[in-house]
């Protein structure tokens, strides 16, 4: 039973020895015994978190020798009590809950597999484990019966000798964490968190491993909601089942207020007050027993509390909501919105969807077999789980003051929703308080605004005006670029969409030459210390070399006009020019591609969805177009929004369909610094 071991393994047994588990192994004992795959990864880390494959073989014997002995099956309870009579004392794996008993100022222990409720316990034992009083965790117990103490009268014989955790009570876990992170790249430590959950992330794309880690954000950050829909089989509710103690699965959807925030009749606390996450799965049939229950949850999800009475109580478990699409992603965007699937109370609802602080595209998770499941070593999950719960009390946010600026189509709302998920991923990626380097925070970042736009897209579709603008966007530092984020299934394959795109990045359509047919292109245009511009596509067609050629002369003579105090000599640019159709020569395109070197040069994006037609002459005059209704009509087919032409074209388009003519914004240039002004974001 050898595996590889491979770089991160190595790094992971220097750093975290005694905290691993091969991942290969627990799977062969999870389902056999009547304990959550958090026990039997203890066990493992015990006896075999050794790479020397004769300790594995040996300590996997004593795993399944301590389990089969020290679990209690059903209707096995009356032969360990007896056992226990017999033999003075006996061993077993059971989940420990303790009270005081005020009658005889005592404590008392139940045992839940034994069917005991009144077991002696020493107040220092209690004292050293105080979780026993606050719902109880596994352990190793040496229970102890006493013969003399059962013939007194009301003689309780069964007593707690010595008890050995099984999920971790230490407290410097975190720093343990923090301290090993230190010798990993980053690369490294995700690809480690994934196998720490038990998938492996070698054959993963980018987009996978982010949407795994996205999954984890509701263990360490309080209060947060996602929401998760996607195909069956990607292990939705695995994670919030069997890798943390402080996770709870409400399977089949029924939930009642009571269970969730508080028995009115009791006061007994739900689960939101037990747990950090509370997770619903099978989202479509979630009910409540009471009318007022999704308005109780949805004043949970804005505010972290709900009221008893008269009293409010606040709580800090996060609600994460997940559900199966049964259609593919395009064909419910094409029937209705992406949260389709919920329940009606909440499907159409805005507010509640406003409240959801990302949405995870289930579609990008892989469904799980056996080639994702890792046979490397992981962190043990009890050890993992203590850390995650340990990070909710931490915030992130303050790395991002004076280094992020969000874009002005952010709400309030919104902010918070996406600053809670960057507080969170970097959480899981930097567990000690370290200063975070760039590429992080944009990764984190550029995940979070996608996720909540993703939430902000089906507000949109349902028809809310307030919703109008998605163009989220970010600015990192001080003289940053302001970039866009998008949601990929938005974009249809050769669609033009409504993003704005990157500084130096315009669309336009050539109007053909000799035998060829007007063709949609975009001119992607980078700039840097040099002089000089050069075109990267081989071989350049010579029809754009020219435009190309024509836009460069220009800028050098009109750059105060165009970008002010910036001197266009001083930088070189490189430019690509792009097809997205059979045309491929791109002639005729000077005055996109001056709009391209401009917006290139002052960091500023060209506004969404818009193509810019139209050539300048080395005088600087816009030369006439040639048929603008044709290029008006594919500009359309498209998918383009508003369209720059020169002014030239105005009396040509009468012939132009009320159609078209409704379905597009056409503007007008009269020269190349009023196209450059009409083409700027706002």
């Amino acid at each position: 039973m050898s595996v590889q071991l491979d770089q991160i393994d190595r790094l992971a047994v220097d750093a975290l020895d005694g905290y691993l588990v091969r991942k290969d192994l627990v799977r062969t004992f999870s389902r056999q015994f009547p304990v959550p795959t958090y026990v039997v990864e203890f066990l493992l880390g015990r006896y075999c978190a050794s790479v020397d494959p004769a300790e594995i073989e040996e300590g996997l014997e004593i795993v399944q020798r301590q389990l089969q002995s020290r679990t209690v099956k059903a209707g096995e309870q009356e032969l360990f009590k007896s056992r226990a009579r017999e033999q003075g004392q006996i061993k077993l794996i059971d989940l420990i809950t303790a009270r005081l008993d005020t009658k005889t100022d005592s404590y008392l222990a139940t045992l839940p597999s034994l069917q005991l409720k009144d077991v002696r316990i020493d107040a220092e034992l209690v004292s050293q484990h105080e979780r026993m009083l606050t719902g109880g965790f596994y352990a190793e117990i040496s229970l102890g019966y006493d013969a003399t103490i059962a013939q007194e009268k009301n003689g309780r014989p069964f007593g707690i000798e010595s008890i050995r955790e099984i999920q971790l009570s230490s407290r410097d876990v975190l720093e343990k964490l923090g301290q090993a992170r230190a010798g990993f790249t980053t690369g490294q430590w995700k690809d480690f968190l994934l196998r720490s959950i038990g998938m492996e992330a070698e054959g993963l794309s980018d987009r996978q491993k982010d949407a795994l880690l996205l999954r984890m954000v509701p263990f360490v950050e309080r209060n947060y909601n996602l929401v998760e829909l996607g195909p069956r089989g990607t292990g939705k509710s695995h994670l919030f089942q069997q890798v943390s103690p402080y996770a709870h699965l409400i399977s089949g959807g029924k939930a009642t207020v009571a269970k969730m925030f508080v028995n009115n009749s009791t006061g007994q606390r739900g689960l939101v007050c037990q747990y950090d996450v509370v997770c619903f799965d099978e989202v479509s049939g979630i009910s409540f027993d009471q009318k007022d229950g999704v308005n109780i949850m949805k004043g949970y999800m804005e505010s972290g509390e709900f009221s008893r009475g008269k009293e409010s109580i606040r709580a800090d478990g996060s609600i994460v909501l997940v559900g199966n699409f049964d259609v593919d992603v395009e064909h419910q965007q094409r029937i209705g919105h992406l949260l389709g699937p919920m329940p009606p109370e909440m499907r159409d609802d805005t507010a509640f969807m406003d409240r959801i602080h990302a949405f995870l595209p289930g579609w990008d998770v892989p469904k799980v077999n056996k080639d994702l499941l890792t046979d490397h070593f992981g962190l043990v999950s009890d050890f993992l789980s203590e850390c995650w719960s340990q990070l909710r009390g931490e915030s992130r946010v303050g790395l991002l003051q004076g280094r992020v600026q969000y874009g002005g189509a952010l709400s309030g709302r919104d902010t918070t929703a996406v600053n809670k998920t960057v507080s969170g991923l970097l959480k899981l990626l930097y567990p000690a308080a370290v200063d975070v380097p760039d590429e992080d925070i944009e990764w984190a970042v550029r995940i979070a605004l996608e996720a909540r736009r993703r939430v902000k897209e089906q507000q949109k579709r349902i028809g809310a005006a307030e919703f109008r603008n998605t163009h989220f966007s970010y600015v990192l530092g001080e003289d940053g670029v302001e970039r866009f984020v998008s949601t990929p299934e938005l974009q249809s394959a050769g669609g033009i969409g409504e993003d704005p795109l990157e500084p130096g990045q315009v669309w336009t359509i050539s109007p053909g030459a000799d035998d060829e047919h007007p063709g949609l292109f975009r001119i992607e245009v980078n700039e840097g210390p040099g002089s000089g511009v050069k075109i990267l596509n081989k071989p350049v067609p010579p029809a754009f070399r020219e435009s190309m050629g024509y836009a460069e002369q220009n800028l050098y003579a009109r750059a105060q006009q165009l970008v002010g105090d910036k001197d266009p000599r001083q930088h070189e640019f490189t430019a690509q020019l792009r097809a997205f159709d059979a045309a491929k020569a791109g002639g005729k395109l000077g005055v996109a591609c001056l709009v391209a070197l401009c917006t290139a040069l002052l960091k500023r994006s060209a506004r969404g969805g818009l193509i810019v037609v139209g050539e300048v002459n080395l005088g600087g005059s816009i030369e006439p177009v040639h048929d603008p209704v044709n290029l008006v009509e594919l500009g359309v087919e498209k998918g383009a929004s508003a369209l720059l032409m020169p002014v030239s074209c105005r009396r040509q388009l009468i012939d132009l369909s009320d159609d078209m003519a409704t379905r597009i914004d056409i503007q007008f240039y009269s020269d190349a610094k009023d196209c450059l002004l009409k083409a700027i974001q706002d």
